[in-house]
């Protein structure tokens, strides 16, 4: 009877909820130290195209449920968000040479030593990187915002280092780079034309996995 009940309750174990880790991090030391303020009441969604295409910005939205005082912190303050293993930097905070990036958060996490987000192209990457290489390009921050509407679903991958606060464009030289160490991964990435996020994103998840499997 008693090995009966146990099995039961085992069964049962699974499928009770688990209150998710969420923890806030005020600024780039808290998130570098992994010491910020844990919550229990986080929300993140996903923006809808409509509403980025509308009021721009990075691609989550982090609240807190009838607390509009800590919405207020999330939004403008706020350094980062973890969510259990998921990581969300505050688009506000970024910095891409002189370019921003607007607001909300965007998906990020670590690797050898380096935060990656994958946020909207902006200034060089916008330009230089995702506009065909024969397009007509207007000169200037006119010229960079008008190529940059018209990205504004398009990602990039960006690398920021938690020592200086600066963050730069993973471009196709970038990722050689940090290829260079295995060769496979290297060869392959090499047959790849595109620097969007879907393609960058393939090889660094794959480095990642392979850190962590060492």
């Amino acid at each position: 009877m008693k090995k009966s009940c146990l099995l039961a309750l085992w069964m049962l174990l699974p499928v009770l909820p688990v209150a998710a880790q969420q923890i806030m991090y005020s600024n780039l030391k808290e998130l570098v130290e992994e010491r910020g303020d844990t919550l229990t009441t986080l929300r993140i969604e996903k923006r809808t195209k409509n509403q980025i295409y509308l009021m721009g910005g990075a691609d989550y939205r982090v609240t807190v449920d009838e607390n509009p005082g800590l919405c207020r912190y999330l939004k403008s303050r706020c350094y980062a968000v973890r969510m259990d293993t998921s990581l969300y930097v505050n688009c506000r905070k970024m910095r891409y040479k002189r370019y921003r990036f607007g607001q909300w958060y965007a998906p990020a996490f670590w690797l050898g030593g380096k935060v990656y987000f994958c946020a909207q192209p902006v200034g060089q990457a916008a330009t230089s990187t995702m506009a065909p290489g024969d397009a007509t390009r207007l000169g200037g921050e006119v010229g960079d915002a008008l190529h940059a509407s018209g990205l504004v679903h398009a990602r990039v991958y960006y690398e920021l280092d938690p020592e200086t606060g600066k963050s730069d464009f993973v471009s196709r030289e970038r990722m050689l780079q940090l290829l260079e160490p295995h060769p496979a991964l290297r060869a392959r990435f090499e047959k790849e034309k595109s620097e969007s996020a879907e393609v960058i994103g393939q090889y660094l998840r794959a480095l990642r996995s392979l850190a962590m499997n060492h």
